[in-house]
C-alpha cells in the first residue's frame, strides 16, 4: 500500500519528499475537506519534487455542475497534477455524479487520473453528498481512474469510526472488481494503517499523521512520514 501525504505549498511538498513519501497531494483545507489550491500552488509543488513522483491535487467539495468540474480538471491538470481529486459534495445521486466525473475525465483528455470521492460521514453533511455506496458504480459508469472514501468534516472522527474494516473491505474488492484504483483517508492515524492496508486499499492518505505531534496545523515531520510508509508497506503476518 502507498502512502499519500496532504500538503499546502512547496515547502511541505520538500519535507515530505524527504520523508519518502510515495504521492504528494496538494489542497487547500481553508476551503474544505478537499479544498482547492490556485493553480499557481499546484505548480510550484511539481517544481520542487522529483520528475517521478506522482502529484495529487484535490479540486474541491464540488456541486453538481460539470462545467464547473470540467474547469478545475483542465486547471489542475496543465498545472501539473498527476491525479485530479473530484469531491462529489453537489452530486446526491449516481446519475449526477456520473456528469460530473465524466466531464473533468474528458477536460483532462489522458493528461491526469481522475478520482472521485465521497465521504464516508455524508450522512451528517447538509447538502447530502453521494453516498458511499455509490460511489464505485458511479466512477466506473464515468469511465475514471479510481475512487477516494474520505471524511468531510475534520473534527476528530475518522474514517474508521464512520465505517466498519468489514465494510471497507467489500468497499475496495467491489472498486478493484471495476477496474478502479482506491485510496482510504480521513483523519487515518498511524495505528490505523494496519487496518487500512488489511482492506486491499492502494493508497491511504493522511495530513495529521505526518504533522508534527499529530496536529493538522503543525510543520510536516519527514521522520513521522518515514514510519508511515513503512507501515503502509510491511506485509501481514501469515496465520500459523
Amino acid at each position: 500500500m502507498k502512502l499519500l501525504v496532504s500538503v499546502v505549498d512547496a515547502a511541505e511538498a520538500r519535507l515530505a519528499a524527504a520523508g519518502g513519501v510515495d504521492v504528494v497531494d496538494v489542497k487547500n483545507p481553508a476551503e474544505g475537506s478537499l479544498g482547492a489550491p490556485a493553480p499557481g500552488v499546484i505548480a510550484a509543488v511539481r517544481d520542487v519534487l522529483p520528475a517521478g513522483l506522482p502529484l495529487s491535487a484535490a479540486l474541491g467539495d464540488l456541486p453538481s455542475l460539470p462545467g464547473t468540474a470540467a474547469l478545475a480538471a483542465f486547471g489542475a491538470a496543465r498545472s501539473g497534477a498527476t491525479y485530479v481529486k473530484l469531491g462529489l459534495w453537489g452530486p446526491s445521486s449516481a446519475e449526477e455524479a456520473v456528469g460530473v466525473l465524466r466531464a473533468a475525465r474528458a477536460a483532462v483528455d489522458g493528461d491526469a487520473r481522475v478520482v472521485g470521492v465521497a465521504y464516508a460521514d455524508a450522512a451528517r453533511v447538509p447538502s447530502r453528498p453521494l453516498p458511499p455506496s455509490q460511489l464505485v458504480a458511479a466512477a466506473r459508469e464515468a469511465g475514471v481512474d479510481g475512487c477516494l472514501l474520505d471524511t468531510a468534516v475534520k473534527d476528530g472522527r475518522g474514517l474508521l469510526e464512520w465505517l466498519a474494516p468489514e465494510a471497507l473491505r467489500a468497499f475496495v474488492a467491489g472498486a478493484h472488481d471495476a477496474g478502479l484504483e482506491v485510496a482510504l483517508a480521513g483523519e487515518l492515524r498511524a495505528e490505523d494503517l494496519e487496518v487500512v492496508r488489511a482492506t486491499g486499499a492502494d493508497i491511504a492518505g493522511v495530513r495529521s499523521a505526518a504533522c508534527r505531534d499529530g496536529r493538522r496545523t503543525a510543520a510536516i515531520d519527514p521522520e513521522r512520514i518515514a514510519r508511515l510508509r513503512e507501515l503502509c508497506a510491511a506485509k501481514a503476518p501469515r496465520a500459523a
